[in-house]
Parts: C-alpha cells; sequence; structure tokens
C-alpha cells in the first residue's frame, strides 16, 4: 500500500466506523419496523399451488385475496394437521353481504357455483356443511381450487372473521 493509501484509510477510518455505529441503529429500526407488519410463510398443505408467500398484516382484503388466518380450534383441525394448528391459507371467495348457499354438496355464492362439498375427509372423518345466508360484516368465505382443501364449505372452518386473520399474501414462489 502506499503511503498515500495507508495515510487516507487512517484518515476514513475513524469517521467510518463512526458513522456506521449511528446508522445501524436507524436501519435496524426499520427492519424492525417492517418486521412487525410482514412476514415470510412457508406452505405445507396441498391446497395451494404456491410453497411461499409474503404476508402483509394491514393489506385490504378483498374478493380474490389471499388470507392467512388461524383455524377454529376443533377435533378435525386436530386430526389432520395437530395440535396448535398451523396458519391456514385461503383465498376469499365471498365478501361482506355475500349470500352463500347450498345445493346437495354444490356450493354457491350470489347464486354463482364456486364449489362442492366432500363427506369425510381423507382420513375419514365426517365433514358438515358449512354456513349459509349472508356473509356478517367483518368476515368472509375463503376457499381453494383443491378438491379436499378445508375451508368455508365446511362447518368445521365456517366463516373466517377478523379475530381469526392475521393479514393479506401473495405468492413469491
Amino acid at each position: 500500500m502506499t503511503q498515500f493509501a495507508s495515510r487516507l484509510v487512517r484518515t476514513i477510518k475513524r469517521p467510518l466506523v463512526l458513522t456506521g455505529l449511528v446508522l445501524l441503529p436507524l436501519g435496524w429500526g426499520a427492519v424492525d419496523a417492517f418486521a412487525k407488519d410482514h412476514a415470510f410463510l412457508i406452505n405445507a398443505s396441498p391446497s395451494l399451488p404456491n410453497w411461499a408467500f409474503w404476508l402483509d398484516k394491514h393489506a385490504r382484503i378483498e374478493r380474490g385475496s389471499l388470507i392467512f388466518f388461524e383455524p377454529p380450534a376443533n377435533r378435525l383441525v386436530e386430526v389432520h394437521f395437530g395440535k396448535g394448528a398451523q396458519l391456514f391459507g385461503k383465498r376469499v371467495l365471498g365478501v361482506p353481504g355475500d349470500v352463500v348457499s347450498h345445493r346437495g354438496h354444490e356450493v354457491f355464492i350470489n347464486g354463482r357455483k364456486i364449489a362442492a362439498r366432500l363427506d369425510m375427509t381423507r382420513l375419514g372423518i365426517a365433514l358438515h356443511k358449512g354456513p349459509e345466508g349472508p356473509i356478517p360484516d367483518g368476515c368472509f368465505y375463503t376457499g381453494t381450487s383443491h378438491p379436499r382443501g378445508l375451508d368455508s364449505r365446511y362447518a368445521e372452518i365456517g366463516f373466517v372473521c377478523h379475530g381469526q386473520i392475521l393479514g393479506s399474501g401473495r405468492a413469491i414462489l
């Protein structure tokens, strides 16, 4: 190293270190604030086609949104997913005010067929017909294109309401 370069390094070393010490907490604060409202999620279920999602805890939820929520605690969820079940990720198919109806095993929202129900899970546990009628304020009707998805088609999940929802996500992988 030349004498000039050596002197330059000595001259700027202290200001660079001090600048780094000042900026590090500021940068960490921004990262921490971002992490409180966002999360990276991995999908372990075949009910959604993607395996990685970005969650925004304050994103607006509307028809077609992908939401992540805590399923109701019940025997069926525990048998299939374990105690302290993981988050569920489903598409919003119905929004407050939409009307859900059933004809046999077919499910309709506002008169348009959206899905068909099954009688049993893959483990042989009986499934029960999900809610019907207007979707209440603060709640959503969820589903997936997977024929065995456990979603609002069944009473065991029902409408998904704001208290259960962690946020809206988007597939990234």
